[in-house]
This record gives structure tokens, sequence and C-alpha cells, in this order.
């Protein structure tokens, strides 16, 4: 199976029906198809096929899906890039993964250009968006009037296989060094049918594009909805006083979002002055998400809610928090309660919650285990680091890290998680990497970070400073030195300076014991 056969299937039966809407742009599928058509030959025309590695720095837009998919035909890897990490950062993917070319919009032109600085794989950098282009020492081209230079091509035969290698996404590692995780063609087509059987999506669903495409929040819809012939709407970014006029306008039947977003929709002023009469589902990931804000989406928004868990490596989804039929007729606080669970094993993988030993915990809803997982979604691995393949996927089994019971109908609840990951309105920050960032200001002698409560973010970073004797370091400085070296959500919100940082009997920091006493009477939960 591989992800080609969703837009042959939408060209076949709906050539005509509205396939994308974004602002004043609306293209039928036949026109979709047209445009990715001209887009490969364009990427072909620079020397472009299959296995070529194209990293895409761009907001949401019919550009990032026409990309997926034009990639997807030649066989080649997309790369999306966080729009949010630092040129620095950037730097380290392109050169880990030999990137070939870069599609990047112009609001990121600065980024891009310090960025390959440095970097001696990219070729070919294809804009988007309005305005003047950098001076680079690589060919420049801007991708609308190249694309339609190509108009009239015909969609070539896809080249990929199932196995063929189609997206590589970059995570954060305990070791402060990104990590590419790879996902085949059958990966994210399988996660893209277990999608449209799991939430019943139709050629009748409007999806709204408004979580950032280079995101497993969102992007596995790209696939999802075209399979069924569905419309995509697209927004750039998120604000609430976009989100719900669109949602109106384009009769958005459903949308994935972090419940940061979910949050400020909520709390917008002029959320009561539209009826939502179309809109049938919410779906949300990224951090846990408490049953009154469950309750207030059936009663603004009057639609159906669920969140769902997984990880990059998973092609998404691993649990889906839909109630078993039985369960619908529940009482309104036990049904919220279920869908405020992580939620029951998705369609097509093998999930199991276990101790250190392997077998299962009791499903009882307190024995606390590791959430493993297998199946056809699950990445082959991570980008020319096996050793580090090796010490996730073990017998077939990928091991998340996250801890979490599982009560006896077979919901799992996170509860914990092995990693120091922070959760900050949808963004892993992994403490290492803030940490060894920390350790580089010479005033630093010691530190810890970690997540603590934030009713905004879900979680915000926090560091823990002791300095150098005689040497004095302010808050705001620790912050600044570290968004100048790392993406700025991943600086700490907060610092706090001590003289000594407690320790374990084998010396290390204790960071358990300065996180505690923010979470103290909270349950501290992932994703």
């Amino acid at each position: 199976m591989h992800l080609n056969q969703s837009l042959l299937r939408a060209l076949a039966l709906f050539p005509e029906k509205e396939a994308i809407a974004d602002g004043q742009k609306k293209f039928t599928y036949k026109e979709l198809g047209q445009r990715v058509s001209a887009l490969i030959e364009a990427l072909r025309e620079i020397g472009l096929g299959k296995g070529s590695v194209i990293a895409c720095l761009a907001p949401n837009g019919h550009e990032y899906l026409e990309l997926y998919y034009a990639t997807s035909f030649m066989a080649a890897v997309i790369n999306p890039l966080n729009i949010r990490i630092s040129p620095n950062e950037i730097r380290d993917i392109l050169n880990d993964c030999s990137a070939d070319a870069v599609v990047v919009h112009t609001d990121y032109a600065n980024e891009i250009a310090e960025a390959l600085k440095g970097n001696s794989t990219v070729k070919n950098v294809l804009w988007l968006g309005p305005g003047s282009l950098p001076t680079l020492q690589v060919k420049s081209h801007k991708l609308e009037p190249f694309l339609l230079g190509k108009w009239g091509a015909s969609l070539p035969e896809p080249v990929a296989v199932s196995e063929d290698l189609a997206q590589l996404y970059y995570t954060s590692g305990t070791t402060g060094q990104a990590k590419g995780v790879m996902l085949t063609q059958d990966n994210a087509a399988t996660n893209a049918f277990g999608a449209i059987a799991e939430l019943g999506l139709n050629d009748g669903d409007v999806w709204l594009h408004v979580a950032p495409m280079f995101h497993l929040v969102d992007a596995w819809a790209v696939w999802a909805i075209t399979w069924v012939g569905g419309k995509h709407v697209f927004l750039p970014q998120f604000s609430a006083q976009s989100v719900l006029p669109t949602l109106e306008r384009e009769n958005v039947t459903m949308t994935a979002l972090v419940p940061t977003m979910l949050t400020s929709l909520l709390n917008s002023h002029n959320v009561w002055e539209y009826s939502y009469a179309s809109l049938r589902f919410i779906l949300t990931a990224g951090s846990p998400v408490a049953p009154e804000l469950v309750r207030q989406v059936f009663e603004v928004f009057r639609c159906d809610y669920a969140q769902f868990y997984g990880m990059t490596e998973t092609s998404p989804f691993l649990t889906i928090s839909l109630p078993k039929a039985k369960m619908k007729n529940l009482p309104e606080h036990k049904l919220l309660d279920v869908k405020s669970k992580t939620g029951r094993p998705f369609l097509c993988v093998e999930v199991k919650v276990v101790r250190p030993d392997g077998s299962e915990v009791d499903a009882n809803g307190e024995e606390v285990g590791e959430i493993i997982a297998r199946g056809p979604n699950i990445t082959p691995g991570y980008w020319n680091k096996p050793d580090i393949t090796k010490e996730t996927i073990r017998d077939g089994w990928i091991h998340t890290g996250d801890l979490a019971v599982m009560d006896k109908h077979g919901y799992i609840n996170i509860v914990d998680r092995k990693k120091d990951m922070i959760i900050t309105g949808g963004e892993n920050v992994y403490s290492t990497e803030v940490e060894y960032v920390l350790y580089e200001h010479p005033a630093v002698f010691e530190c810890a970070v970690f997540g603590v409560p934030d009713d905004r973010w879900g979680e915000s970073v926090k560091a823990v400073v002791v300095t150098h004797a005689s040497m004095e370091v302010t808050e705001k400085e620790i912050i600044d030195f570290v968004k100048n070296k790392l993406a700025h959500y991943k600086a700490p919100k907060s610092v706090e300076f001590m003289k000594e940082l407690p320790k374990t009997g084998s010396g290390k920091i204790y960071k358990k014991g300065l996180r505690d006493k923010y979470w103290q009477g909270l349950a501290k939960k992932i994703r």
C-alpha cells in the first residue's frame, strides 16, 4: 500500500469536487492533480527524484499538501521543519539528512539564509510567498511561476512501493541531538486507513488544517481526507479570531488541535457568535484534556470529541478516546471520564502496558507500566542511528517511555513518563537539551530543567540554577541566553537560584525532588 493511491482515488471519483480552500484560492481535485503533476516536473528539472530529501519550512497552505503528494509520487522524502526552531537547529537537521533542496516561505528568509551557512548539501531553494529573496550561494526559484512553467504535465505513474521512505520528521532527543524519525509509505498509509475507519471519514467531511502541518497532530489528515474525497481548508497559523469564522464559512466538519488552541477558542469573546452547524468532531493531541474542557466542547460547539495519543514514531496514532458502543449511554460524567482518558488501542496497532520484565500489568486502573506497541504504522527506526533504533524498538515492539495504567475495559491512561520530556503548548521539550545550553553560560555551575504546571500551556519550562561562587546573573539573562541558542519555546519561562541542588545517594541531581513540590496534589499526565 502506498500513499499515492489516495490522490488517484480522489481524482477518479471526485474530479470536479472542491478539494482546496486556502483563503481566496479554491481548487477542485482535478486542479489539485494538475498542480501536483506540474510540481513533480519542476522538481525533476532541478535533479530531484527517488530518494531525494526535500525539506520544507513553511506555514500551513495548499502548497504544503501539494509537496507532500509530489514527493510521495516521486518516492522522494519530505522533511517537514518546525517553523519555531532556530537557524542552528535547522542547519543541523539539513546536514544530518543531507537535504537536497528546501521549500521555504519568505517569512523565514532570514532563518534559512543563516541555516544554509555551513551547509554543503542543499543545491536549490524554492520560495513560497511574497517579497524579495535573499542572496544565497545556491540556486533560488519562485515556486509558483516555476510550477506554472510545467503546466500541462501528466501525473506520472507512482514509483514508490510500500517500504519506501516517505517522510522524515525530526524530534529532539534526550541527548540534546535531534533524531530523524523515518516513516514509510506503508506506515503513513496504514495510519490513514485506520483514521478513516475509526472516525467514519467520508466525502462530505471538511477538514481544517490549523494545527501545524509540519507536525503529525495534523499531517496525517493530508492522506486520510484525500482518500475519501473530503475537502481541505487551510489557515496559515492559529488564532481564535481566524478559526471561529472559518469553521462557519467553510462548513468545517472536523479538525485536530493541541489543547491550548482549544482553550483559546472556548475562551474567545466571540465564540457564541457562530452556530457551528456542520462541525461534527474536534480532536486534540499533545497533552491531556480535563473533563471540564470536554464538557465545554459539547456545550459550545455541540459536536463530538476525542483525544488521541501517539508519537511521531507511530505515524502517529496509538490510542483514541472513543467510547465503545455500550458506553455511549453512560451518564454524562462517566462518558466525559472515558473521553478524557488517553484511550483504547487504535485500529491496526497492538498496544500493551508492561512491567520491566515485559509482562502485562493488571488491568485494574492502578498498576503502572510502560506503554509499548507494534504494528504496520510503527517507524522502521531513526535516520542513521541504528543504536538508538535498537534501544527503542526491541523484538518488534516500540518502547514509548510513557508510563500508564490500563482499566478493565482496555482503556489506557498515562500517569507519568520515564524521560524528562516537557510538553508545552503541544511542543516537546527535552530537559537535557536545555541543560546543555545552560551549562555553556559562564556563570552556571549546576542546573536542572523540568516541567511545572501551567494553566495556559499545560506545562512550562523551569530551570533551577546554582551559579559559580562570586558570579552573578539574572533570571532574564539566563532566559535570553537560551533563547539565543534554541527555539524560544524551549527556553525557561522561570528560573530559580539555589545554593545547592539536592543529590541522590550516587551523587546525581535529584530532579524528582525539585519537581514534586510543583506537582503536589496534581496528576501529571502526558499527551
